[in-house]
């Protein structure tokens, strides 16, 4: 069964950023908007990777680009996101200042991600002046995992507290650019139980590198497809 661990702070709820975000509501006794009303929608996000060689190996670079529209908030905003392992060079900007973050993971022991490919790290920041409209930028790299011979990276996908009346639809656009020389790409979506749903995408050459793009509609009270799972398999590969 999958869980998402998320340790809350004092009594301030944590946006939980899987890569894409999710929002924990925090009970106030001051007034506040209907409880199913979110208190941020995000109607688009975009997932740029590009998979790099890097002293011999295989490298995921991620630039995620999240406009967020906040319909309630009071205070602070403190964020977690979760990190493949091996996450390196992580920046996180709010517009265009950049955020202090911390290894929330460090901090909190217990504090992990669940995903298919294991239980992830965690870092966080806050955000101390919130904006009606703002847009959080991610980059991060991580290693790209060599699972039974195919190597394999994980976009945690986390839309469902975004979806509701008042914001019934999120489209992911991924675009991921492969550096290397590639064969047998498959990308899936990977539900709560683990089962797997084929993607659909193109692919564009640019000289010796191709790039794949697919988009993903989340729709609110309609089955969420899960996280995307890509795996790919190259010459040098070599099976565990």
């Amino acid at each position: 069964m999958r869980k998402k661990l998320v340790l809350a702070v004092t009594v301030v709820s944590i946006l939980l950023l899987s890569a894409a975000v999710a929002v924990q509501l925090v009970n106030r006794e001051e007034t506040k908007p209907p409880s199913n009303l979110p208190l941020i929608t995000m109607p688009e996000e975009y997932l740029n990777y590009t998979i790099t060689t890097i002293n011999g190996s295989l490298w995921a670079k991620i630039d995620g680009t999240y406009p967020l529209h906040v319909l309630y908030w009071q205070g602070a905003l403190p964020l977690v996101y979760p990190t493949p392992p091996g996450t390196t060079n992580i920046s996180l900007k709010m517009d265009e200042t950049e955020l202090d973050w911390s290894n929330f993971t460090e901090i909190y022991p217990e504090a992990v991600h669940y995903t298919a490919l294991g239980n992830w790290p965690m870092i966080n920041c806050t955000i101390n002046a919130v904006p009606e409209y703002f847009t959080l930028k991610i980059h991060y790299e991580h290693p790209v995992t060599l699972i039974n011979g195919s190597h394999t990276f994980l976009y945690d996908l986390n839309i469902s507290p975004y979806l509701s009346e008042w914001s019934t639809k999120s489209t992911a656009y991924f675009t991921i650019r492969i550096e290397t020389n590639y064969t047998s790409l498959q990308v899936n979506a990977i539900a709560t139980e683990e089962t797997l749903t084929p993607i659909n995408y193109t692919t564009t050459a640019d000289g010796m590198a191709k790039t794949v793009a697919f988009q993903i509609v989340s729709e609110y009270s309609k089955p969420l497809l899960g996280d995307i799972l890509v795996t790919f398999t190259t010459a040098n590969t070599q099976p565990l």
